[in-house]
């Protein structure tokens, strides 16, 4: 008998112009489930999940090789969750080898690819298929119908993008409509308190034509900003246990000038955090990503299942962000996008500016 997803507390928002609901908070394989984290414990992390209310699941065909996918579908089965209250996601563009057709976004790839996610993942289909990463080897035309040609056989209900440009994502809908084929209907962006630039500035007209919604990634700027790093890398951090660049680089990015500035501005972030909301600077961070009203949901990273659980206390802290106290947020960071230069033209909405 499979078992029954009651969502809780946990909202839902549906994903950029699709009817797809999502749950606000969303569990992602990245980096863990497959990779350092398999066998048992990824049947605890993705149980807790659910049992929270979380019923989205996220990975990709490069995540631990393709491992991700098998862990996940392995779990998906033997848990016997109804496939109708999932939401499966998968990413193509870096193969599991490393022929001249094993990755990128030919339409040989993506037909392929897709196929072998499936096979890993022991699914009929996906909800969502992402593309990486944009590849400007390949003509936007044949990107689009690929994608179109996998959701029309069933694979996928829809496909999104992941770290495109805004110019990319427009070329797509562009494609999409002059061929009345079926346009992406998501982002999977980094965003985070110190990277705002192109999921608040760069995508904003996107927002508005296309209604776009973000799936994000790194909310927390790969453990940055739950303010572990605060007095430096603890023995027992994931910093200190992992190796490969992109530790290695979060390592002396730490000790730049640059690195020393954001860790001040996460202290100062913390004790805001403690004293004016009561909460963590995580969970301070995880909900001020989701209270933007692009967001469709925030992908959470787990290697244990009390971290799904204290991620989301982020739940009890989105009430809290009222403007005011978003305000004051933004005298500490500091960073906020600048807009567009309107050249002394004025919004029409508005009428004519106070002198």
């Amino acid at each position: 008998m499979a078992l029954e997803f009651k969502a809780g507390n946990m909202p839902f928002r549906r994903l950029g112009s699709s009817g797809l609901r999502v749950p606000l908070f969303s569990l992602g394989g990245w980096l863990t489930l497959g990779g350092s984290v398999k066998g048992d414990p990824v049947k605890e992390i993705i149980k807790t999940a659910f049992d929270n209310g979380i019923n989205m699941f996220d990975t990709a065909e490069a995540y631990a090789k393709g491992q991700s996918e098998v862990e996940i579908g392995r779990v998906i089965k033997e848990l016997g969750f109804r496939r109708s209250d999932l939401i499966v996601t998968t990413k193509l563009f870096w193969g599991v080898r490393d022929g001249p057709n094993d990755g990128g976004l030919s339409r040989k790839h993506i037909i392929e690819g897709t196929k072998e996610s499936l096979e890993r993942l022991q699914l009929d289909y996906v909800d969502v298929i992402f593309a990486h990463r944009p590849d400007p080897t390949i003509p936007m035309e044949e990107v689009v119908r690929a994608f179109n040609f996998v959701i029309e056989k069933g694979w996928a209900f829809y496909w999104a993008t992941s770290e495109w440009s805004a110019y990319e994502i427009a070329e797509a809908h562009h494609v999409s409509t002059k061929l009345g084929l079926i346009a992406p209907i998501a982002e999977q962006c980094k965003h985070h308190m110190f990277h705002r630039e192109r999921p608040e500035k760069e995508y904003e007209p996107l927002y508005r034509k296309y209604n776009l919604g973000t799936t994000v990634f790194s909310a927390l700027a790969q453990g940055i900003l739950t303010g572990k790093y605060n007095n430096g890398v603890p023995p027992d951090s994931r910093l200190a246990i992992e190796k490969g660049p992109l530790f290695e680089g979060l390592k002396k990015w730490l000790d730049s000038d640059e690195g020393k500035d954001q860790i001040n501005k996460i202290k100062q972030l913390s004790e805001f955090a403690e004293k004016e909301l009561n909460a963590s600077v995580s969970s301070l961070a995880l909900a001020w990503i989701a209270v933007n009203p692009n967001t469709s949901t925030v992908i959470l990273g787990a290697s244990k299942p009390e971290q799904v659980v204290e991620n989301l206390k982020a739940l009890e802290v989105i009430p809290k962000l009222t403007p005011e106290v978003l305000e004051k947020i933004e005298v500490i960071l500091g960073n906020k996008p600048a807009p567009d230069p309107t050249y002394g033209r004025f919004p029409l909405q508005g009428g004519l500016p106070k002198l």
